[in-house]
């Protein structure tokens, strides 16, 4: 453990620190205020490991420093505070200080704190935890780089944060779906032995589980009990989630009777995933049973269960029974949202009921909700559906105006609906709309695109198309313009008279 000596105080500088130690356990702030013009860093280093075993005290005396003469302050006064609020577990304190300096500072303040914690922990008879607090701060603070910095320089001093802190930083990992370094990190822990424990295994699961490695994920979950430790509702919850996810719903099913046996009871998680693994698969009449099931076992339903059910049924063009549900749930007095609505006005549009769409778009306003891209692309594919090209294309300009971004499906639907409209002026002027934001089509709408021009004589339109979107790299991977070109060429040369 490194060791640093620090000087004695002499002089004028041991002058005012006696003085202002004697005002200060005397309680005398007015005549510390007095002194404030003369504090300096090594004053008030002194003073706080004078004051250091009393930490109201010493904490109480740093924050005043701060405001008097902020420039009284250093890395090593805040490692001498830190010391003394972690060794008393006073940690959301020590976080508040952490924060504060982290925030403020460059990207070497972490490792140079560090360094200033480390030289000066035997000086203040200090805990480990001082070290965990900047980890965990770090983590919470999603800085991750420099969390890791610290993760090695105290393994490398001997020191290794709580299982809560890792949990912190595994789970900051995961809301940023960093996926492969939360398992990286994990070997860590077993390489150094830092015991695991039930919110870990969740976290390493769930990891699993987004990267596809199902497998690996019912394996954690078997080794739990030879961990000693029981699965719970957010270990199953996290392994339905994953199965849903490959639609293996037979295995969903006994994984839940499961969960009943071993006397975990499913939540309004557990069944909005079923709901939602079945609803993706379409599968509404085994939804329809996990809704019920839900309701008969005093799960309220939320606002995902009836927005999830709702576009599972607007999906496959079923929008009365997503009527019917949206009547349930607002006499259930459950919250409708954005999507909620962007699922009923989808399920109409699918059916070409444009007119009963636009009514929910009024009814938007009224419950202060702001229509989104998922709107307008409900609404454009309604229009398409009705081969109504034209007002599809207002509601896309609309939807850019108010600043929305379509996505590559409404553009998809824009493009096949001017084409079978055999308007291919009008499917270019979109196909130059994708082109301007740097979009790639898929191989199957641009040959309808190209194919079209050609059938109508415009054969030297589509070749400009192609060559700007060569070079600006946003050819779909595999297309050959002469495939497409040649896939109807006898039509072609009827229609135009020209070759390629």
């Amino acid at each position: 453990m490194p060791h640093r000596t620090i000087p004695e105080p002499r002089g004028q500088d041991l002058d005012f620190i006696n003085v202002a130690h004697s005002h200060l356990i005397h309680s005398d702030w007015s005549k510390l205020s007095s002194l404030s013009t003369g504090l300096t860093p090594l004053r008030v280093k002194h003073i706080l490991l004078k004051i250091q075993k009393d930490h109201v005290l010493s904490l109480e005396f740093f924050k005043w420093v701060g405001i008097q003469k902020p420039c009284g302050h250093n890395l090593e006064t805040h490692s001498i505070i830190l010391h003394i609020l972690t060794k008393n577990q006073k940690f959301k304190s020590a976080e508040s200080i952490l924060r504060k300096v982290l925030v403020s500072g460059s990207i070497d303040v972490p490792l140079n704190l560090f360094e200033e914690m480390l030289h000066l922990y035997r000086l203040c008879d200090s805990s480990p935890r001082v070290f965990d607090s900047l980890f965990k701060t770090l983590a919470h603070m999603k800085k991750f780089r420099n969390a890791t910095d610290i993760f090695c320089r105290m393994k490398d001093s001997g020191f290794f944060p709580t299982i809560e802190s890792c949990n912190a930083y595994m789970s900051s990992l995961l809301d940023l779906h960093r996926m492969d370094i939360t398992l990286a990190f994990y070997k860590e822990m077993q390489r150094y032995r830092i015991s695991s424990n039930v919110y870990t295994l969740n976290m390493v699961m769930c990891s699993y589980c987004k990267l596809g490695k199902l497998d690996k994920a019912v394996e954690i979950f078997r080794e739990m009990e030879g961990m000693g430790f029981s699965p719970n509702i957010a270990s199953y919850n996290t392994l339905i989630a994953g199965y849903c996810n490959k639609a293996l719903l037979s295995s969903v099913i006994k994984l839940k009777n499961s969960m009943e046996k071993n006397g975990v009871h499913p939540n309004v998680v557990t069944f909005n995933t079923l709901i939602y693994g079945f609803c993706k698969e379409e599968k509404l009449h085994e939804a329809g049973k996990v809704f019920n099931e839900m309701k008969a076992v005093n799960v309220s339903p939320n606002t995902v269960t009836y927005n999830t059910l709702i576009n599972g049924y607007s999906q496959v063009g079923n929008s009365e029974m997503g009527g019917r549900l949206y009547d349930e749930m607002l006499r259930s007095q459950v919250k409708a949202d954005i999507l909620t609505y962007n699922a009923l006005i989808l399920g109409l549009c699918k059916e070409g009921k444009t007119k009963k769409a636009a009514y929910l778009v009024k009814e938007l306003d009224k419950e202060n909700l702001v229509p989104n891209a998922s709107t307008f692309s409900a609404l454009i594919s309604g229009q398409c559906v009705r081969k109504n090209s034209e007002r599809a294309f207002q509601l896309y300009k609309s939807m850019v105006r108010i600043g929305c971004h379509p996505n590559e499906q409404t553009f998809k639907i824009l493009i096949s609906t001017f084409c079978k409209n055999e308007d291919f002026d009008g499917a270019v002027q979109v196909l130059r709309e994708m082109i301007e934001r740097s979009m790639t089509p898929d191989s199957g709408i641009l040959s309808e695109v190209f194919v079209g021009l050609c059938r109508c004589g415009k054969s030297q339109l589509a070749k400009m198309l192609y060559s700007e979107m060569e070079a600006r790299h946003l050819m779909p991977a595999g297309f050959e313009i002469s495939k497409t070109i040649n896939f109807d060429a006898e039509n072609e040369n009827k229609a135009s008279g020209d070759n390629w």
